[in-house]
């Protein structure tokens, strides 16, 4: 298998490479920990001992924040959650190498990269748990809330990157996505878009081989990387659970964004380990054996293969590593289980950025609906108004 492929060369490889993987992809550590000769080497020079295993902590901590995660969901303490088991070092890879004047635009999976922007564990839950319809200020960490509409994000991207541009900076935007994201249409006219104007945008696409449960072999008969080239965007098809090669390959592409060269795509092949969300039972759709093949390419005993044969695991570090995971789950646990609930006229809160007269209407409709249960209940004014999701009763200014 050829293991460096240049991000300005399209990737061929047969049509149903997409579903198993096979075909050149960035390469520069095996599953095994053995590290992999090639030219992207230079991108992670830098990477020191205490790097790699902040790398290896990154990973554990979002694992267990996800685990933890969907253990508070079957309690019934969240509505969903939206697993990223066996992603871990595609999110940490190209995260980390993000500055933090550079715009996230995620799906609603990129609760690693959240982690990694600095969103604290009750932001993380407050969407799922129902509280709010975002988790969090993204200009406080410059990351967008979670998008739940399917590849909705990459024309927000797209469109920052514009905007980048016009303020003549040399910030980059990244926006994450799935393999069947790319077959929407707001991917591709984000892509039109990125293309035309030149904007400092990395597409990232986390191949994790089902749309729900649509192999990625059904929707793309090519590797999805080599869609890019056809916008006039220059691409790059990585192993996914290869932390170092995708962060070699991100820093790659953000260099090319913020010296003016345009947006780049990323086709980062990796494997969901878990469900789609936990409304899903993936072993209704697949094979057994295919988890196992993918399990012995899990992206944190890679690391730790690696980190061993480097005489960098020790039992302290482990220890230590461990203890943090447990920290940080149970942080999450306690805010979200402490989490107070809305008051019923938070849902107008935040809607439109300037007063809006037809959600006032609505509002006033649905204060007065609610006083009929008691006052109690008749909690909200106006939306936009000082009262609006305040838990008190308001009128018009």
């Amino acid at each position: 298998m050829r293991t460096d492929v240049s991000l300005h060369t399209p990737v061929r490889t047969p049509h149903d490479a997409g579903a198993t993987a096979a075909g050149p992809y960035v390469q520069l550590v095996r599953p095994d920990g053995s590290r992999v000769p090639s030219s992207y080497e230079h991108w992670v020079d830098d990477v020191d001992a205490a790097q790699l295993r902040s790398l290896y902590q990154d990973m554990v901590v979002i694992r267990r924040i996800d685990t933890e995660a969907t253990a508070l969901q079957r309690q019934g303490e969240l509505g969903l959650w939206p697993p990223l088991l066996g992603q871990e070092a595609a999110q940490i890879g190209s995260a980390r190498t993000l500055r933090p004047t550079d715009f996230v635009f995620g799906s609603y999976r990129e609760n690693g990269v959240a982690w990694c922007r600095g969103v604290d564990p009750e932001s993380l839950m407050r969407v799922w748990r129902g509280n709010a319809a975002a988790g969090w200020d993204p200009f406080t960490v410059n990351m967008a809330p979670t998008q739940v509409i399917i590849g909705a994000q990459a024309l927000h991207a797209a469109g920052y990157g514009m905007g980048v541009v016009a303020d003549g900076t040399d910030d980059a935007v990244i926006t994450y996505f799935g393999d069947g994201a790319t077959s929407q249409g707001d991917v591709n006219e984000a892509m039109v878009f990125a293309a035309s104007f030149h904007t400092p945008v990395v597409f990232f696409c986390s191949n994790n081989h089902w749309a729900i449960s649509e192999p990625v072999g059904l929707q793309a008969q090519v590797p999805i990387a080599n869609r890019a080239p056809g916008f006039g965007i220059p691409s790059v098809r990585v192993d996914g659970n290869d932390v170092l090669a995708v962060m070699a390959v991100t820093r790659e592409a953000l260099e090319r964004a913020r010296s003016g060269g345009g947006p780049s795509f990323i086709e980062a092949v990796t494997y969901r380990m878990g469900p789609h969300t936990t409304a899903d039972d993936p072993t209704r759709y697949r094979d057994a054996a295919e988890l196992e093949e993918w399990r012995a390419k899990d992206p944190i005993t890679r690391i730790e293969a690696l980190l061993r044969a480097d005489g960098l695991f020790t039992e302290d570090f482990a220890a230590s590593v461990t203890a943090r995971a447990d920290v940080v789950a149970a942080e999450l646990r306690a805010a979200c289980i402490g989490m107070p609930a809305p008051a019923a006229m938070d849902v107008f809160a935040h809607v439109y950025a300037e007063p809006n007269s037809w959600l006032d209407t609505q509002q006033e409709e649905y204060a007065r609906y609610l006083s009929a249960y008691g006052p109690d209940n008749d909690d909200g004014g106006p939306a936009g108004s000082d009262h609006a999701g305040a838990g008190k009763k308001g009128g018009r200014a």
